[in-house]
């Protein structure tokens, strides 16, 4: 039986490659000394092409062995959408000969920073990151490699970013309600400390209801990772007499389906419903959900490339915004 074998790369290699000195490839390497831009780009560059991660022991001994890596964070892999992204992530990857390593937050910021951690260990080329909040997160004060948000906004520290633009979105699906004549919509969210992204949703909810001269209801917020499952819209239902509610994303308007089902009622006959991400599932009703749909997998690919960019051949970190378009299912009724 044939045994695999894993190829060496040193730095003697690397170098010459690359068409410098082993001392200039090692200070590109280990982050360590100055370095022209261009000459760290070729470096970069043949160390990708030729594929190292860097353990303790061959930090000292100047060896760079095994397959170049990226670490990627997300809150979570039950989400569609986050699936759908490392689908995309990991076909890029693939293409360049890179491997993908994995971690996962829970939607909980306080498990962010040791996450990422456990991914810096490994000695990545670079990072792509899902953060609940990049404005509060602990993750900045690590030292980073090259780093790409994934859904988040940019932020100082965190330039580079590939997102759609969530406050557009929420108004347009609250405007969409409001011109099928809903005038009472309840917004029902994972917790926002969780995730920025339903926080601008809702944000978009709010402005759209204001200009067409309506008050936004408060937010309903639940658990994202269980909170759907078991959803009680009972005391909201009393309270607001909603004719027309929006999950923040579509699991969570699918849990509000099941909610209103428990309590008797039809959607969209005796309440109109609509979330956000376009996810499959949502497609498999016999009355599809509503929804704004978002370009998951292409998001993944996209801010794949861009690290790869930024890694390879050293261009600037930079906001990439893809489109969103309205999918109008067959569960928000016309009250007028």
């Amino acid at each position: 039986m044939a045994k695999s074998m894993q190829t060496t790369v040193t730095l003697e290699k690397i170098a010459a490659r690359a068409g410098c000195s082993i001392s200039t490839a090692s200070r590109v390497i280990n982050g360590k000394g100055p370095v022209s831009a261009e000459t760290a780009r070729r470096v970069r560059r043949a160390a990708t092409e030729m594929g190292y991660t860097v353990s303790v022991a061959e930090r000292s001994a100047g060896e760079v062995r095994g397959r170049a890596t990226i670490g990627v964070l997300v809150p979570s892999i039950s989400n569609p959408v986050f699936s759908a992204s490392l689908g995309g992530i990991q076909q890029r990857m693939q293409t360049a000969g890179l491997g993908v390593l994995m971690a996962l937050s829970n939607y909980e910021p306080g498990e962010e920073s040791a996450a990422v951690a456990t991914l810096l260990v490994q000695r990545p080329l670079g990072l792509l990151l899902t953060l609940c909040n990049p404005a509060k997160s602990q993750v900045q004060r690590l030292q980073l490699p090259a780093t790409v948000l994934l859904n988040n906004l940019p932020r100082p520290g965190f330039p580079a970013a590939v997102t759609v633009d969530n406050l557009a979105a929420g108004r347009d699906i609250t405007g969409f309600m409001i011109g099928k004549g809903h005038r009472r919509i309840l917004f029902v969210s994972g917790h926002f400390a969780s995730s920025d992204r339903a926080f601008l949703r809702y944000s978009g909810y709010c402005e759209a209801m204001t200009e067409a001269g309506f008050s936004p209801l408060p937010p309903l917020e639940i658990g994202f990772v269980d909170g759907f499952d078991n959803l009680d819209l009972i005391g909201a239902l009393d309270h607001h007499r909603p004719t027309a509610i929006i999950g923040s994303n579509d699991l969570v308007a699918l849990g509000v389906i099941g909610a209103l089902r428990r309590q008797g009622m039809t959607v969209p006959d005796d309440i109109s419903v609509a979330g956000f991400d376009g996810i499959p599932i949502g497609r498999l009703f016999d009355r599809p959900l509503t929804t704004i749909e978002m370009p998951d997998a292409s998001m993944g690919t996209a801010a794949a490339s861009l690290l790869l960019d930024m890694v390879q051949n050293g261009t600037p970190a930079r906001h990439l915004q893809l489109g969103h378009r309205l999918f109008v299912g067959a569960t928000v009724r016309d009250i007028r």
